[in-house]
């Protein structure tokens, strides 16, 4: 087990990560979190866990705080990029209010309702804690409902303002089940949201490395609504995915997807449209939205460890976050596997007191996203003591 000692800072966060597989996981947590009170319990779950179990119990040994989480595509634990294990994250009461909504059957999302209910949620927190001026919205959802980007548009209405970061949930490499966590139940094609008050100031941010080529394509054939390319260019999706890298087709894997991404260019920026897997016949299947018409550009990275570190850096200008938590592409971690940069990439997220999860995509304001970091970095209050 890992408790939080100095960062992130205890005053804003209350941390503690244990292996999935302890038979002690619970106390291990129990212990760690302390008494709290909390706002909310953010639990960050590898599908190793035996989750089923340990939600439930969890939530007994809190009664009065609200537990929430997903399973994940690894962890972000004290040690950097972690397998196998449970991050807990306590929002001490002293500087945080949260309201949690569960959002059920994202296949038939009522927009006006959900607006409706997160305006009132964002209401309501703000006449009951006058005192936490600044505020965030951070969403954890099923990550192969397949309806990341509906949900993040519908919840972007009722936020208004408020910026939101988020995460899709995973299921390691396999792709086969993904749960988001609510009072201790796990739900599927579901999500949680929760809004955030609080005294700490707050700086919502996305990172990616990514930078644009000059070899595009149009996306001639597909599926939107279970995101599957048919054809690229009037060609098998596959075929000339691996023509424009100079690859057998044969030697496309998600290591290739994470070193070769697409971008689309949206508002007059680039964002991923990253491809998950080869299906048997050839199609390629996306982590995020994709139709016919779109132009899609080859995309090459740079370096991943001098990008967050600055990136990273970049949040310390007006002196360095207490904590930060963070939601982060499951193709990042590949890319730095495949290239041998874990450890390097582990240190920065270690030295910067990063905590959170690996996703199967992230959501960012009114959008789906990939192969990014997304995060708020969280400032001691004025006048707190560090």
């Amino acid at each position: 087990m890992d408790a939080s000692g100095g960062f992130p800072d205890p005053q804003l966060l209350v941390q503690v990560d244990v292996a999935a597989d302890d038979p002690a996981a619970l106390s291990g947590l129990v212990n760690g979190l302390g008494h709290g009170p909390f706002a909310a319990i953010l639990c960050f779950v590898s599908p190793e866990a035996d989750w089923a179990t340990l939600l439930p119990q969890l939530s007994h040994a809190f009664p009065n705080n609200p537990v929430i989480g997903c399973t994940t595509a690894g962890e972000i634990a004290a040690q950097g990029y972690a397998e196998g294990r449970i991050v807990a994250i306590g929002l001490p009461a002293r500087h945080f209010a949260a309201g949690v909504q569960l959002i059920e059957n994202l296949h038939h999302i009522d927009r006006q309702s959900l607006i409706a209910q997160t305006i009132r949620g964002r209401q309501g927190l703000q006449i009951a804690y006058p005192d936490f001026p600044n505020e965030f919205a951070f969403l954890m959802v099923d990550g192969l409902s397949t309806r990341e980007d509906e949900l993040a548009a519908a919840l972007a209405m009722g936020l208004g303002p408020v910026p939101l970061f988020g995460g899709s949930a995973g299921d390691g490499t396999r792709f086969g089940q993904t749960f988001v966590f609510h009072a201790g139940q796990a739900h599927q094609d579901a999500a949680v949201l929760v809004l955030v008050r609080t005294a700490c100031r707050t700086r919502v941010f996305s990172l990616d490395h990514l930078r644009p080529t000059e070899r595009r394509m149009v996306v001639t054939g597909a599926d939107p609504a279970t995101r599957r390319v048919h054809q690229l260019n009037a060609e098998p999706a596959a075929l000339e995915y691996a023509r424009l890298l100079g690859k057998d087709p044969a030697q496309l894997t998600p290591f290739t997807f994470a070193a070769h991404p697409l971008v689309v260019r949206i508002g007059g920026a680039h964002h991923v449209r990253a491809i998950q897997q080869v299906a048997p016949n050839g199609d390629l299947i996306f982590y995020s939205a994709i139709d016919e018409g779109l132009v899609l550009t080859l995309a090459e990275p740079d370096n991943m460890v001098t990008h967050l570190a600055q990136g990273l850096s970049d949040l310390c200008t007006d002196g360095p976050p207490g904590a930060i938590l963070a939601a982060d592409c499951i193709l990042r971690r590949m890319e730095a596997q495949e290239k041998q940069m874990t450890g390097a990439i582990s240190n920065i997220l270690r030295q910067h007191g990063v905590r959170g999860f690996s996703t199967y995509g992230e959501q960012l304001n009114a959008m789906h996203v990939n192969q990014t970091m997304t995060g708020v970095a969280l400032y001691p209050p004025e006048g707190a003591a560090g």
